[in-house]
C-alpha cells in the first residue's frame, strides 16, 4: 500500500538525496542472475511513483538489460533506483531500501526467484511470500529473456 510522505533518503556519503512524495509499505527481493550481480548477493526495492519523486545529485545509470535500467551514485556506489523503461512496466521504479531510515518503515512481504537463492540465503519472516522462477516467468512472461538460464 502506497503511503503518504515525504520520504527522504541519501546514499552512503550524502551526495545524491531522494525525496518522495508516496513510498510502498513492502519491500521486494529479488534473487534472478541480474540483481544477483547489481546488489552482491540479493537485491531490494520499495516501489515509489516516478511523478513526486525527486533525485538529485551525481547520479549514473546503466542499461542493465532489454527492459531495465539501475542507477547508484557516482561518488560513493550506493545503489539508489531499479527502473524499467520498455514493455508494460515502463515508468515502475524500486528504490533501494537502504536510503532511507529503517527503509522507510517499509517491510520485506516477498522473494522473486526464491529457488535461485545462494545455499545458506533465508530472509525471515513467516508473512514472506516465497516466488519461484517457473511461476513468477508465467506471470510475467516478458521477463524470461531477462535472466539466464
Amino acid at each position: 500500500m502506497m503511503r503518504d510522505g515525504p520520504f527522504h533518503g541519501r546514499c552512503l556519503c550524502g551526495a545524491v538525496r531522494v525525496t518522495a512524495a508516496r513510498l510502498d509499505d513492502e519491500i521486494s527481493a529479488c534473487h534472478c542472475d541480474l540483481c544477483t550481480r547489481w546488489g552482491g548477493g540479493v537485491q531490494m526495492g520499495i516501489e515509489a511513483p516516478a511523478d513526486g519523486l525527486s533525485i538529485d545529485g551525481p547520479v549514473k545509470v546503466h542499461r542493465s538489460s532489454r527492459l531495465a535500467e539501475r542507477g547508484w551514485c557516482d561518488t560513493c556506489g550506493s545503489a539508489v533506483f531499479f527502473r524499467y523503461v520498455e514493455d508494460r512496466d515502463t515508468g515502475y521504479l524500486e528504490l533501494s531500501p537502504g536510503l532511507f531510515d529503517n527503509a522507510g518503515g517499509a517491510r520485506l512481504t516477498r522473494v522473486v526467484y526464491a529457488d535461485r537463492r545462494p545455499h545458506g540465503y533465508w530472509l525471515e519472516g513467516e508473512d514472506v511470500a516465497r516466488i519461484g522462477r517457473k511461476s513468477y516467468e508465467a506471470d510475467n512472461p516478458h521477463l524470461s529473456q531477462e535472466t539466464t538460464p
